[in-house]
């Protein structure tokens, strides 16, 4: 679920590397995926080998230049460890001095003071969703994964039954709902209503969200039960701590960055002129490198300072902070190279050829579409842009509310079964401390019925539009 620069996705349309036909080339898919399941599962091999031998393994079967492959491979990997791997980096910096400084625990205290062991996962969805609201995807998992996995270990609750709910939040306001790059790109592709699409998309989202997060969360629980991996949870700050922040200042700080973008997302949306020197001003505070950097700046002083840390003990927060991530980073950037192997190949290609002559409805048509390249590439964003290229012409003719129901259809496909070719699958793999097996059966299956019950709701939408 990566989310994609433009000059990312310029490259992704670049010429294919191969010369395969149709057939060889989803073949060579299947098998390339086969690999890396194989050599992680039965062989036991570190995720990062396993996808970095499964992309070359793919470049050879479907007969590219090996130094080719090499390239796509080392390509995808640099771009998503520039565009993702700093984020990481940073919201572990935050999340480090969310923990020593005490804030995390403030946080978490609050909440189980507050809320009921049964509205527990509705509390998760519903600070996720807000959260996502103008957030990339990664972005809001590493800011909200501390959270998740304190909540889980201090109330005794399994870990699937609050970060289910979490990762549907943000899922769902990934796929659906415009600033995202990839509705705001189907959008504009179809010639949607921004307004209209955003107030339809909410109200998919919601029953979408509902579905998929907390009611799935009972089921996930039952199949996956795991507690949160101690590896991966902040410690409890020393019993002498003399202080720790308050609340209010610990809440404001974590949503800085998110209110920084939103800040962004609506200006882009008022003024829409990329000359205008506000837009130019939010545009650069509103990044989410610029908008997480503040946020460590300033926690720096109002959670690090405020619990009395010298510049020593704040400068040993931030150094140990980055250790424990290390693996996940080359794990979610051979994730990106192998995507980006997928992509340079042709795939995306190969399914818009196989999919041009259907003859079904525009919004299935559009919805299977996504799906096929979601799986065959693992990238929403690319999903999203391919599908809404292709189905643009069918939005001739039709009303306002119906293009818009076109662009959540494509939103809805671009989600489905997220497995081992997206990075997000490794992201979350990592972070929550599981095996492949059960990394499908809570994640994938998770996006999928997120998928499944918003092309529903779309198509009962169309009924009454």
């Amino acid at each position: 679920m990566t989310s994609l620069s433009v000059e990312v996705l310029a490259a992704d349309a670049a010429e294919p590397i191969t010369s395969a036909g149709n057939a060889q080339l989803g073949i060579a898919v299947l098998a390339g995926i086969a690999v890396i399941v194989l050599l992680i599962t039965k062989f036991k091999l570190h995720a990062f080998l396993a996808l970095t031998i499964g992309s070359l393994a793919l470049g050879a079967f479907a007969g590219a230049p090996l130094a080719d492959a090499i390239k796509s491979f080392s390509t995808g990997l640099g771009n998503t460890v520039a565009g993702v791997g700093v984020l990481i980096a940073l919201g572990a910096i935050l999340g480090k001095l969310l923990a020593d400084s005490g804030g995390a625990d403030q946080i978490v205290d609050t909440i189980l003071a507050k809320t009921g062991e049964r509205a527990m996962p509705w509390a998760m969805v519903l600070i996720a969703s807000v959260i996502g609201l103008p957030l990339f995807f990664e972005v809001g998992i590493v800011l909200l994964i501390p959270v998740v996995l304190m909540v889980a270990k201090r109330g005794n609750y399994s870990l699937m039954r609050i970060g289910i709910p979490a990762l549907a939040g943000l899922s769902v306001m990934h796929g659906l709902i415009p600033p995202h790059p990839g509705p705001l790109v189907a959008i504009d592709a179809v010639g949607a209503n921004l307004g209209v699409t955003l107030a339809l998309g909410l109200v998919v989202a919601i029953p979408t969200v509902i579905l998929a997060g907390p009611v799935f969360s009972k089921y996930a629980a039952r199949w996956v039960d795991i507690q949160a991996p101690e590896k991966m949870i902040p410690a409890r700050p020393s019993e002498d701590l003399e202080k720790r922040p308050g609340f209010g200042v610990t809440v404001a700080t974590i949503l800085l960055p998110v209110v920084l973008m939103l800040v962004k997302a609506l200006v882009d949306i008022v003024v829409d002129d990329p000359e205008n020197g506000v837009q130019k001003v939010t545009d650069v505070i509103g990044s989410p490198l610029i908008a997480l950097l503040a946020a460590v700046i300033v926690a720096m002083f109002t959670l690090g300072r405020a619990a009395g840390f010298t510049k020593e003990q704040l400068s040993s927060t931030v150094d140990k902070s980055l250790a424990p991530i290390a693996g996940v980073l080359l794990i979610v950037g051979a994730g990106g190279g192998f995507k980006q192997t997928l992509i340079d190949l042709g795939v995306g290609q190969m399914i818009l050829d196989f999919s041009k002559d259907w003859s079904i409805p525009a919004l299935l048509l559009a919805w299977l579409i996504a799906v096929a390249i979601r799986l065959a590439t693992g990238s929403a964003t690319v999903a999203t842009i391919s599908a809404a290229g292709l189905v643009a012409p069918l939005a001739e003719g039709m009303s306002t509310g119906e293009v818009s129901l076109l662009v959540l259809a494509i939103g809805a496909g671009s989600l489905f079964f997220s497995h081992v070719n997206d990075a997000g699958f490794w992201l979350v793999k990592e972070y929550f401390g599981m095996n492949v097996g059960q990394t499908i059966k809570t994640w994938s299956v998770m996006e999928t019925i997120i998928s499944v019950v918003g092309i529903v709701f779309v198509l009962l939408l169309s009924l009454v539009l």
